[in-house]
């Protein structure tokens, strides 16, 4: 196998697995900027999927090529309605972010699998018969080498998972309703005493981080498991939460932690295929993208500083 072969696989499976996190982790991201811990990704992917998958199977004669993008935008709207129980917890209650998030991350796998039973009959969906596939860059891929590496054979999701995230830095950090959103992650009180409305901003942010996790785990689903059971999400949300912490909270850092944790992931599929990692046992590359969680969280967690108010549940009368 050539080095250019090598790359050109090491890339495009990267991509593949970087894709949902790069969309989860930049929610996450929105909903801590307004203050709001969201530890439910998990269960906010879970849901996406979910439906996404539903969708697929249910209007693929209808909607043809088109259907997979058009069960993103579907699982991008049921993750952000099952989100909404986040933010009335947290915002309007005042519980806790960590344990409501957690019951999230406990709700959705079981109501999923008792959705999929009852529209089915059986624990998990078929196999949908249209995904993203291949994509091919018109005259890019043309180009020697570079071409063969980086846009021949890949995924035009990922592409656009990237561009999305230098979009989500730009409205974060250049527009007025970013410089809101981050205030009211900062200063809730002062943020209150310019006027702005901050429960309303708390809840642009989760509705952000349910629109965009929802997608993370439609196009999970319909690019890697292509089918729906209990086993479909377990863990992409959790890394995707520290993707966003290794990030430092920025949507360009936590596309870029994105990457790096889909790599390990891709290892684990392509690993035998490679020359360098053929001979380590597969079980080692599979629990590689868990443990480098796990270090980088431990490494670097103290370091990276959150938004001040984040976690801190606002009262208006303080």
């Amino acid at each position: 196998m050539s080095l250019v072969t090598i790359l050109s696989l090491l890339i495009s499976s990267m991509l593949i697995y970087a894709t949902p996190l790069i969309f989860t982790s930049i929610g996450g991201t929105f909903s801590e900027r307004s203050g709001v811990v969201n530890v439910g990704l998990e269960g906010i992917m879970v849901m996406g999927a979910f439906s996404g998958i539903v969708f697929n199977l249910e209007f693929v004669d209808t909607f043809g090529k088109a259907t997979p993008w058009l069960a993103v935008l579907v699982g991008g709207l049921v993750g952000l309605i099952f989100s909404l129980l986040h933010a009335v917890a947290t915002i309007n209650f005042r519980a806790d972010h960590i344990v409501s998030g957690t019951v999230l991350n406990l709700l959705a796998p079981s109501l999923a699998v008792f959705l999929v039973k009852v529209f089915y009959g059986k624990g998990q969906t078929d196999n949908i018969q249209a995904s993203f596939g291949k994509f091919d860059f018109p005259i890019l891929s043309d180009i020697p080498i570079i071409g063969h590496i980086f846009f021949k054979d890949t995924t035009l999701v990922g592409y656009l998972a990237v561009a999305f995230s230098f979009l989500a830095w730009f409205v974060l950090y250049k527009t007025r309703f970013g410089l809101r959103l981050r205030s009211v992650g900062e200063h809730p009180q002062a943020a209150d005493t310019l006027g702005i409305n901050v429960y309303l901003m708390k809840y642009y942010g989760v509705m952000i981080s349910g629109f965009l996790g929802g997608i993370g785990g439609a196009v999970y689903a319909q690019s890697i498991s292509v089918n729906f059971a209990v086993t479909t999400i377990l863990g992409p949300g959790f890394i995707s939460l520290a993707a966003m912490i290794f990030g430092k909270w920025n949507p360009v850092g936590a596309m870029l932690s994105s990457l790096f944790f889909g790599l390990s992931q891709s290892l684990a599929v392509i690993g035998a295929q490679l020359p360098l990692l053929e001979k380590i046992p597969t079980v080692y590359l599979e629990i590689a993208p868990y443990l480098f969680t796990i270090i980088i969280l431990a490494a670097f967690f103290g370091q990276a500083v959150a938004p001040k108010a984040d976690g801190v549940n606002y009262i208006k009368s303080k």
